[in-house]
C-alpha cells in the first residue's frame, strides 16, 4: 500500500528531484510542483496529505499558497522547505498552522525525520474531522443509500452512483466517498481517483452555477488569464471557491476541449468562447445580474473611452 501523498513545491528542479528520490525511497507517493501557480491546479484536484513548499518563488510565492491551502482545507499538512527565511516569514507561515521547517541543501535524514512527523500530525488531523464529520441529514443519506443499491449489482456503477450523489448532497466530500466505497464494496482509493480524474466531480460545496475557466495553452495564449482576473475581482473569489451567496463557483481547468473557441468559459453546461472581460460579465450577468451589473457598466464605459482615445 502506497504511503501518504505528497506535493514537494519548489522552482528549483534539482529540490524537487532529491525530495521525490528520498521519499520514494521509503514508500511515499510524491510529485512535484515548480511553482505556486502549478501546485493550486494540482490541489484542486484533491488527494494530497502533504506540502512541501518553498516560500520564496515567483508569481504565487509560498505564503500565498499557504494561505490558499488553509481556505480549503485545514488537514493538509504543511511544511516550509526554504533557504533563508526571515524571522518575520516564519512568524507568519507559523499563524498559517505549518507543521515544521525543512532547510535547504537538506540531508536525507532531516527530512524524512519532519516527514515522519508532519504525517503523525497530518493524521491525527483527519481522524478527528472523520469523527466530527460522519453524519449528515437522515432523509440525504437514506436518499444516498437508496440509489447505491439501486446500482449495487450493476458493472460500472462507480460513476452513475458519483453523479446521483453529487446531486443529492451537492459536493463529493470524504464522508460521502466513504459511504459510497463501503456500499459499492470498493475501495475507497478508487471512489477518490475516480472524483479527482473528472472535472464535473468536486469535492467542495459548489454554488448555484459553476463557472470554468479553461487555463490550457490555447487559451492562455488568447488572453484567458486577463478574464479570469476580472471575473475573479468582480465575484471575489479566487480559482475553487464559491461566493458568499452560493451563486456563483470558479473552476480553473487544463482543456475543455474547444480549443478552436479560444479563450473558453462554461458555466453549467453551456460553452462559451472567444471571451473577453467584458463579455464573460455579460454571459454571468443573464444567471445573476446583481453579480456584475455595475461591472459590465464600467467595462462598456472603458471600451468607449478607449475608441474615443
Amino acid at each position: 500500500m502506497a504511503g501518504p501523498r505528497i506535493l514537494i513545491v519548489d522552482d528549483e528542479p534539482v529540490v524537487i528531484k532529491s525530495a521525490e528520490r528520498v521519499l520514494r525511497s521509503e514508500g511515499y507517493d510524491v510529485e512535484g510542483a515548480a511553482g505556486g501557480r502549478e501546485a493550486i491546479l494540482k490541489l484542486e484536484k484533491g488527494g494530497y496529505d502533504l506540502v512541501f513548499t518553498d516560500l520564496k518563488m515567483p508569481e504565487v510565492d509560498g505564503l500565498t499558497l499557504i494561505k490558499w491551502i488553509r481556505k480549503s482545507s485545514q488537514v493538509i499538512g504543511i511544511v516550509i522547505i526554504t533557504g533563508y527565511p526571515s524571522q518575520d516569514t516564519i512568524k507568519d507561515a507559523l499563524e498559517l498552522g505549518i507543521i515544521d521547517y525543512v532547510p535547504k541543501p537538506f540531508t536525507p535524514s532531516v527530512l524524512l525525520d519532519v516527514t515522519a512527523r508532519a504525517v503523525e500530525w497530518t493524521e491525527g488531523r483527519k481522524s478527528k474531522e472523520e469523527s466530527a464529520g460522519e453524519e449528515f441529514p437522515p432523509a440525504m443519506a437514506a436518499e444516498l443509500d437508496r440509489v447505491i443499491q439501486q446500482y449495487k449489482n450493476r458493472p460500472g456503477s462507480l460513476i452513475p452512483v458519483l453523479q446521483r450523489a453529487q446531486e443529492i448532497v451537492g459536493y463529493l466530500p470524504p464522508v460521502v466517498q466513504r459511504r459510497i466505497s463501503r456500499g459499492l464494496n470498493i475501495p475507497v482509493a478508487e471512489v477518490h481517483g475516480v472524483v479527482s480524474f473528472y472535472s464535473f466531480f468536486t469535492m467542495k460545496p459548489r454554488g448555484d452555477h459553476n463557472i470554468r475557466v479553461c487555463l490550457g495553452t490555447a487559451c492562455y495564449v488568447k488572453g484567458i488569464e486577463a478574464v479570469t482576473s476580472k471575473i475573479k475581482d468582480v465575484l471575489k473569489i479566487d480559482i475553487g471557491e464559491t461566493t458568499e451567496d452560493r451563486k456563483f463557483s470558479l473552476e480553473g481547468v487544463r482543456c475543455l476541449g474547444a480549443c478552436g473557441l479560444a479563450p473558453v468559459m462554461v458555466i453549467d453546461q453551456e460553452t462559451f468562447g472567444a471571451m473577453s472581460a467584458k463579455k464573460a460579465l455579460e454571459i454571468i450577468g443573464r444567471y445573476d445580474q446583481s453579480a456584475v451589473g455595475a461591472a459590465v457598466t464600467e467595462e462598456a464605459e472603458a471600451d468607449l473611452t478607449g475608441k474615443e482615445n
